[in-house]
């Protein structure tokens, strides 16, 4: 039977339920086509400028130097030239505002010449330069309305590139974005702080070992992993919760969901296939290094993720993915779903931030090495990332708190609210043996001999993984896993280079003191062991390597003092800390009005959104649920009396009917609570944030279970929306 959704037709071309099949993918495209890069990189500026100029692009990259507004002026003519010949027409500056997304306004290389012509023009000062609107963007009161001024600012370390579509393509330029006062309103800016912060004590470190020879400079690497729903599109639109809120609303889980885990890493479907195909066809164009697909957990879920790239360069890379699957997905007549908590009762999805150091010689200052109990540099480096997340793991936490990733965040398939370290058996041991005062010995993996001489033999980690834990080693990275899968990875990293800053700081300042002038390398030995001592006494709380979803670590963790901050209302005081506000202040990452700006930001969207979600909760309530409900109500009830007037007995029938009404009946007043919870109290932001999570949260949560309860019983042909069974099976 075709099931149609009247409601839908407004915004979707058909509601019927009906086989979305991909377009036509015809022959395979060539290697030289899929890799005909539209990145003006290094690459591109090294072939079109002039040497001298090309050698202050690169200290400006490297060595954090600024460009001259004469070089300026000769990028840009190249890059103009470079972007016209690929078919452009117009550039933007291409930032990051508060908002989370992408922001762009577009301007015409074209100008006409006064003489019945055009010329193509891209100057300088235009590259460098630009001026949209600041009052219309989140700003947290660093801007009124009546104060509109705001200024981009090009960072040439991130490449510009070129968005492409049907009869259009747009010269990218990625760039900073701050007030007329010179405050940060976008994600990049304190991102590019935080870097520099940690360049600066890094090679302290560095040069406490000897070792900074021949180095410039300490960056972050960063390899992002993005999980993501697929719908059919004209379900998605025949569902008002997943258009306007980006999850369901309403929903049971069908019988068979991902309890077998037959969906994972299980074979891609076809048509899923396709469209991770030409999905990685345009990020490889736009320079970014995918590398990794497969099914997730859930059905409907997938994976992708790159390879590692300059901290700076992967948020600007994560920000193209999530905006290049979006666009792809429609083409295939997918909508893609990045919320964290799409369908209740099933997996949800994050991104798996995997975090290191690591010099501009290419050297990582994570790696451990084979005999790791004699690579001091690397402890000094790991108990540092120790000590910043035992200090700082409320901030951690906060930075990673949403609306969404409440849904998430401890929910048996994500790391909990509870901020922990898991190191594995090998650096587990070498804490213990620092906090003895002696390390001898490294754990080694050894081999695996699988008993069959036909397999080969598996050479074995020294540790295993905890996909359980929120901030994990995994073999030469920190992964924190707790990021939401709708979030910028630009904040989380903020906070991550800004906390190791910090603590790369009291180490090397602790060290510097007792090491005094031209020590020996074994008094130098000596004096690191014994900071490093200091440093797991005080931290190692922090290090957990057991099962995080646990009621027996949640008591552990109480006892340890770690903070267990259950929701954003509960996380996002951390930020208003002193110790917070004076570490962002002391390494020049945040004033204190752009982090307060940022505290109220985050807590006016996070009540936003869920007044949004409750509203849109009503709404289905009145004109789809409750419609329908009473039509089975009415269908029931004349079944009833026709049946008596039969003659027949409906003695079960009229229970259910009763049941039925009384279902009925506390779903209309659980509307009435849910409204009640709309009226939000005239107090500080942050607790408001409070009473939504408290009062308005949970009368949503008891609205849906009703409307859930109410899908289990109403007649499956008068249901309005898509079920979860419809919108997973895709066809």
């Amino acid at each position: 039977m075709t099931q149609v959704y009247p409601h839908a037709n407004a915004v979707a071309e058909s509601s019927k339920w009906q086989s979305s099949s991909a377009p036509e993918i015809g022959s395979s495209p060539r290697i030289d086509e899929i890799y005909a890069i539209d990145v003006f990189d290094m690459r591109k500026m090294r072939e079109r400028l002039p040497k001298h100029v090309f050698k202050n692009i690169t200290k400006t990259v490297e060595q954090h130097k600024r460009i001259s507004m004469d070089d300026a002026e000769v990028v840009a003519t190249a890059m103009k030239d470079w972007a016209i010949e690929r078919g452009a027409t117009h550039y933007t500056h291409w930032f990051q505002p508060m908002t989370g997304l992408t922001a762009e306004k577009h301007d015409a290389l074209v100008t006409p010449d006064g003489q019945g012509s055009v010329v193509y023009r891209l100057s300088g000062s235009s590259l460098v330069q630009g001026e949209p609107d600041a009052s219309s963007f989140p700003s947290g009161g660093l801007r009124a309305t009546f104060e509109a001024r705001g200024y981009t600012a090009w960072d040439p370390s991130s490449p510009a590139f070129i968005i492409r579509g049907s009869n259009y393509a747009t010269l990218c330029i990625p760039t900073a974005f701050v007030s007329w006062n010179g405050e940060a309103l976008d994600k990049k800016t304190p991102l590019l702080r935080s870097i520099e912060a940690l360049d600066k004590q890094a090679m302290r470190i560095l040069r406490i070992f000897g070792t900074d020879e021949g180095v410039s400079s300490v960056g972050t690497t960063l390899g992002s992993e993005q999980e993501y729903f697929l719908v059919d599109r004209n379900l998605y639109f025949a569902r008002p919760d997943l258009v306007g809120c980006g999850r369901t609303l309403y929903g049971n889980t069908p019988p068979k969901h991902q309890q077998l885990d037959d969906h994972y890493f299980g074979a891609i479907p076809p048509r899923v296939n396709a469209f991770m195909a030409e999905l990685e066809q345009e990020l490889f164009k736009l320079g970014v290094p995918v590398q990794t697909r497969h099914n997730e957990v859930a059905p409907g879920q997938y994976e992708i993720a790159p390879l590692f790239e300059s901290t700076n360069i992967a948020c600007d890379h994560q920000a193209i993915l999530m905006d290049t699957l979006k666009r792809v997905a429609g083409r295939y007549n997918f909508a893609a779903l990045l919320h964290e908590k799409p369908f209740a009762g099933m997996n949800g999805s994050g991104k798996h931030n995997n975090w290191a150091m690591s010099t501009d010689t290419g050297v990582n200052l994570l790696d451990p090495q084979n005999e790791t109990h004699t690579n001091t540099q690397f402890m000094t480096f790991l108990c540092a990332v120790i000590r910043a997340v035992h200090l700082h793991g409320d901030l951690l936490r906060a930075v990673i708190a949403s609306a969404s990733n409440d849904h998430r965040l401890g929910a048996n398939e994500a790391p909990p609210a509870i901020i922990s370290i898991f190191l594995g058996d090998m650096l587990t041991d070498l804490i213990e043996q620092i906090e003895k005062g002696v390390t001898s010995r490294t754990i080694k993996g050894g081999a695996l001999d699988l008993g069959a001489r036909t397999l080969p033999e598996l050479k074995r980690d020294s540790g295993d993984r905890n996909r359980t834990s929120p901030f994990a080693f995994t073999g030469n990275k920190f992964e924190f896993r707790a990021v939401g899968s709708t979030a910028s990875v630009a904040w989380p990293n903020t906070v991550i280079n800004t906390i190791v800053s910090e603590s790369l700081d009291f180490v090397a300042t602790k060290i510097e003191s007792k090491l005094g002038k031209n020590p020996s390398e074994a008094k130098r030995n000596q004096v690191v062991l014994g900071v490093l001592q200091e440093v797991v006494k005080e931290h190692k709380s922090i290090i957990f390597n057991g099962d995080n979803y646990t009621q027996e670590w949640e008591d552990e963790a109480e006892q340890r003092g770690l903070p267990n901050l259950r929701s954003t209302a509960e996380a996002l005081p951390a930020m208003e800390k002193s110790a917070a506000k004076k570490m962002f202040r002391k390494y020049k990452v945040l004033s204190a009005s752009e982090l307060e700006s940022r505290v109220e930001i985050f807590a006016e969207k996070y009540i936003t959104e869920l007044t949004i979600e409750a509203r849109m909760m009503i709404h289905m309530a009145r004109t789809l649920i409750l419609p329908a409900a009473v039509k089975h109500q009415k269908s029931l009830a004349d079944t009833i009396n026709s049946s008596e007037q039969a003659g027949m007995n409906c003695v079960g029938l009229r229970e259910t009917l009763e049941a039925f009404t009384d279902l009925v009946q506390t779903f209309q007043d659980q509307i009435s609570h849910v409204e009640s919870g709309l009226h939000i109290p005239e107090v500080s932001t942050l607790k408001q944030c409070t009473h939504c999570r408290e009062v308005l949260f949970t009368a949503m949560d008891e609205l849906r279970a009703s409307g859930d309860e109410l899908e289990r019983h109403v007649e499956g042909a008068l249901w309005p929306m898509p079920t979860y069974q419809e919108l997973l099976s895709l066809r």
